[in-house]
């Protein structure tokens, strides 16, 4: 039994696994600086709240990266693709531009010019946006079947490492040597993923001959069109290729829409609670250092345990195996928020529910990642991957955000016990399409 277990976590230290866990630390470490950081910094300079408040519309990007991710996905850049390929011109690129507007954005004054750090910090937005369409693909492409699962707990765990340093650490190396300092000290760890990109191999995926013919169809109709000859043609050729046909692909496939509905559902539950976590902490009675040492430094670390076993226990029983398992263990886990109502006060009850929350959560992340991470055709994975992950994301920003209303018409057991069923939409879907042979797309992986 221990061999067993030994070969499953030592997939994480394979050196493709490895990579992943830097690119992911480079995907997390610029959120924090256009969100709590950033928020942090503005209340120092005695920014109204309202401004602050309006300062979340910077995030925006993250959902919409989907929008230009098509051009990433297709675009070659000049004399770089050709020297070390696409993704990697791409990461190189954009990792260059967002690590000066993070410099930017720490040499702005927020009191004396508001407008500009809105727009560096939107910047920084978009950039980092775009950072992840990247490394979504480089990860696709580079990670077999095999590594997949691994790949997606490492991405995560890079991730949860980065929002620890620029978001606690930021605000420590602010405390001690200013904005500039705290935000000049981000802007050099980003170029761990550099390294990466310089030093990696580019991915080679063969798109599946399907994916071909149909790029091939569309090209030849174009052209025997009078008007479409020449440049035209192949520049809408080009722009269906890049655009259309990655919608147009995740639409032929069978059960596309419940595919969409599971993605968006799986981690609604999780979302809704999670929104309303340190409020339920704050009415218990606890204090700001209570709830930051348990639930922001204990639950940190229960949440990189999760997320490496969820991967290591992916290579054990299959994705769709453990998409279920994780779902329902993430489902189950939000009564450990009805526990810590009705204990109030109790630090046993906080821990253990922090324990609890943050564990599922990571495993359910970890299979839920590697699920999307399947669902691409190595066509368009950038674009594909995109998407699936801006949905994935409505569970946490559009419906999460009625959590409040809902917790204060119903009372905070009810509304807890309501999360722990808000998913089961999402599980129930699951099954019909683990019987449909989902994710992964013929001929591309």
């Amino acid at each position: 039994m221990s061999e067993r277990w030994s070969s499953l976590f030592a997939a994480y230290l394979e050196r493709r696994v490895l990579q992943m866990l830097v690119l992911g630390f480079s995907s997390g470490l610029p959120l924090l600086l256009t969100f709590s950081t950033l928020s942090a910094w503005l209340k120092t300079e005695g920014v109204s709240r309202a401004t602050i408040g309006a300062f979340a519309l910077v995030g925006t990007p993250y959902a919409l990266k989907f929008l230009w991710a098509p051009l990433i996905d297709r675009l070659s850049l000049p004399w770089l693709t050709r020297r070390v390929g696409r993704r990697r011109s791409w990461g190189l690129l954009i990792q260059i531009l967002l690590i000066a507007a993070v410099l930017a954005l720490g040499t702005s004054d927020p009191a004396g010019d508001i407008r500009l750090t809105a727009l560096l910090a939107i910047t920084v937005a978009v950039l980092s946006a775009s950072q992840d369409v990247v490394i979504d693909a480089f990860r696709v492409e580079t990670l077999d079947a095999t590594t997949q699962g691994p790949g997606a707990g490492a991405v995560q765990v890079g991730y949860r490492l980065a929002m620890l340093v620029s978001g606690a650490g930021a605000l420590l190396i602010a405390s001690s040597w200013g904005w500039f300092a705290a935000y000049a000290t981000m802007a050099g760890l980003l170029t761990a993923g550099m390294m990466v990109f310089l030093f990696g191999r580019e991915p080679t995926p063969a798109p599946s001959p399907e994916t071909e013919a149909r790029e091939r169809h569309v090209a030849d109709l174009l052209s025997r069109r009078p008007g479409l000859r020449g440049p035209l043609g192949r520049g809408l050729a080009w722009l269906h290729a890049a655009v259309v046909a990655p919608f147009v692909d995740f639409m032929t496939r069978p059960a596309w829409a419940a595919i969409l509905l599971f993605v968006v559902g799986y981690k609604l539950g999780e979302a809704m609670a999670g929104t309303m976590a340190t409020p339920l902490y704050i009415e218990s009675g606890f204090t700001l250092d209570e709830i930051a040492w348990v639930s922001k430094i204990f639950g940190f670390g229960a949440t990189i345990a999760g997320t490496i076993i969820g991967g290591a226990l992916i290579l054990r029983f299959g994705v769709m195996r453990s998409l279920l398992l994780f779902g329902i263990l993430q489902s189950v886990g939000n009564l450990a928020y009805v526990v810590q109502a009705l204990a109030g006060h109790n630090l046993v009850a906080l821990a253990g529910c922090v324990l609890i929350e943050n564990l599922t959560s990571g495993m359910a992340g970890s299979a839920l990642v590697t699920y999307l991470s399947g669902l691409c055709s190595v066509a368009y994975t950038a674009t594909q991957y995109a998407l699936l992950s801006s949905l994935s994301a409505v569970g946490r920003t559009l419906f999460a955000s009625t959590s409040g209303w809902l917790a204060d018409q119903v009372g905070w057991v009810e509304f807890f016990l309501l999360t722990t069923v808000a998913t089961l939409p999402a599980l129930l879907i699951l099954p019909w399409l683990a019987r449909r042979n989902q994710p992964a797309p013929s001929g591309d992986h």
